[in-house]
C-alpha cells in the first residue's frame, strides 16, 4: 500500500549518524525526533537528539551542530 504512513516511517534513518529506525522496539521508535525545515524532514535517533538538544531547542541551523 503506497499511502501507508507506517511504511514510510520504517524507512527512516538518522540524518547525523545514519542508524536505521527499522527493527527497533516500538517504544524506542517513539523517542526519535523530527525536524522540519525548508529542505524537508530530518530525523534524529535518540542518541543524536540528546547530544544536540541545546542546538535543537535554540533553533540553530544544523550546520552549526
Amino acid at each position: 500500500m503506497a499511502d501507508d504512513p507506517a511504511a514510510r516511517i520504517t524507512a527512516v534513518t538518522c540524518s547525523i549518524c545514519g542508524c536505521a529506525r527499522a527493527g527497533v522496539p516500538p517504544l524506542e521508535a517513539l523517542s526519535w525526533a523530527v525536524e522540519n525545515d525548508e529542505r524537508g524532514s530530518r530525523w534524529l535517533c535518540p542518541g543524536c537528539a540528546r547530544t544536540h538538544v541545546r542546538a535543537i531547542e535554540g533553533k540553530l541551523p544544523a550546520e552549526y551542530w
